[in-house]
């Protein structure tokens, strides 16, 4: 996929020659930036203290995997559907829909979690953590995705949903071969934002002693003192989980992009 991104070219820009010497560039640049910074700073590392709890730290960005993933998908559907909602012509069920997007977008996702969990869930007798974890992710950025769908769903000429009345499609079928298909090229770069917002979002989930990524970090650095040598791997961490996805959501746009 990289080797496609780099190596192949699209109309109207440089060869992979250029590009791939633009890039090694680039990339030359940001770490001199780095080795600079890092060379100036009287510092005392200390990665053997840190090694020792390695298996901590993969032990919590597996659990962001889990978790990240299983928000992926129930905050997608969330989305899908209260975009639909939105657009119902059932009135309390759209002010509904407009209710829950306005309250979650206008309110932090740290005071969320906290009432979602210490009151919300408490109220329900849902005890674990994990399971209110990705419910609250899955929530937050649900409201989101639903209003990055209904923009996409909204973009669609009014003069294409009259034809496909014209031809006797039904409205499932009108969203299914009419409208999804444009939606999803349309919104594509704005979720894969989402997306990748939402994994790194899951480092809050930490303030309910959630044993992902992030509280794997500070447990380690409470005994060893390390703090540098813990979150440079949690950066590092987080960045394979959301480089690939930018990178993979490139190569879609790529296979949907049409002429209009």
């Amino acid at each position: 996929m990289l080797k496609r991104l780099l190596f192949e070219p699209t109309p109207g820009t440089a060869g992979w020659p250029s590009r791939l010497a633009g890039a090694v560039l680039a990339l030359l640049l940001v770490a001199m930036v780095f080795f600079f910074s890092f060379h100036h700073i009287t510092y005392t590392w200390n990665w053997g203290a840190v090694y020792q709890y390695r298996h901590t730290l993969v032990s919590g960005w597996l659990v962001t995997i889990l978790i990240s993933l299983v928000a992926l998908a129930l905050s997608t559907l969330i989305g899908v559907v209260f975009a639909l909602i939105r657009r119902s012509h059932f009135l309390p069920l759209r002010y509904f829909g407009q209710i829950y997007v306005e309250l979650v977008r206008g309110t932090p996702l740290l005071v969320q979690i906290l009432v979602f969990f210490y009151v919300v869930a408490d109220a329900f007798h849902v005890q674990n953590r994990y399971v209110v974890g990705v419910l609250i992710l899955s929530v937050f950025s649900g409201a989101y995705i639903s209003e990055v769908v209904r923009a996409g769903i909204e973009s669609v000429s009014a003069s294409q949903l009259e034809s496909a009345k014209a031809i006797g499609l039904t409205r499932p079928q009108t969203y299914r071969y009419v409208i999804f298909p444009q939606a999803l090229r349309l919104t594509l770069p704005p979720l894969v934002g989402q997306f990748v917002s939402l994994i790194k979002d899951s480092s809050l989930l930490s303030i309910i002693a959630l044993n992902e990524f992030t509280q794997a970090a500070r447990d380690v650095n409470s005994v060893t003192y390390s703090t540098l040598e813990c979150y440079i791997p949690l950066a590092i961490g987080y960045l394979v989980l959301t480089l690939p996805i930018s990178l993979w959501t490139r190569t879609l746009e790529k296979r949907l992009r049409f002429e209009t």
